[in-house]
């Protein structure tokens, strides 16, 4: 149901062929890569959080994590996670799966800064077996975010 959602939203902007499918698991960062065939730093992973009882979803790149203190600097509140439960109620999209395309109306989107470092970037299409190439220009046109933060660091001996 998320992959077709996630293509049904792609189809928007011609971009629903696009889709990659995979026989094996991209569910996460290591696991994309290896199955897209890209460095780490590549995937475009989609990080849920509750802010205020609403749900937010932080698109960063591959080998960046939250920063805590960056992250209260910019939302005024300690990070908090969508308990895994509760992920595709909450964004529509499941764990795994989670991308910033077809989610619920509720959810606000941003780009994190880590990603611009990146020509292209590979973001989940809503199940833990697809992917789709997409230059940063191509991203920030077709997301409905709400702005870029800086919310992240990167992970200490991650592929280059």
């Amino acid at each position: 149901m998320s992959l077709e959602r996630a293509k049904e939203y792609l189809k928007k902007f011609d971009l629903d062929q696009k889709v990659l499918e995979f026989d094996v698991s991209s569910a996460t960062v290591a696991e994309a890569a290896q199955a897209i065939g890209c460095q780490e730093k590549e995937i475009a992973k989609t990080l849920s959080f509750l802010i205020e009882d609403k749900p937010v979803l932080i698109v960063v790149s591959g080998d960046a994590k939250i920063d805590n203190r960056k992250y209260k600097e910019e939302f005024h509140t300690k990070a908090k996670m969508i308990p895994f439960d509760d992920v595709e109620v909450k964004t529509g999209h499941k764990p795994g799966g989670v991308c910033p395309f077809g989610v619920d109306e509720e959810v606000t989107i941003f780009l994190d800064k880590s990603l611009k470092k990146l020509d292209t970037t590979y973001p989940a299409c809503g199940s833990p077996n697809s992917a789709i190439k997409l230059t940063l220009e191509e991203l920030e046109k077709i997301v409905k975010f709400e702005k870029w933060v800086d919310v992240c660091k990167l992970v200490e001996n991650k592929e280059e």
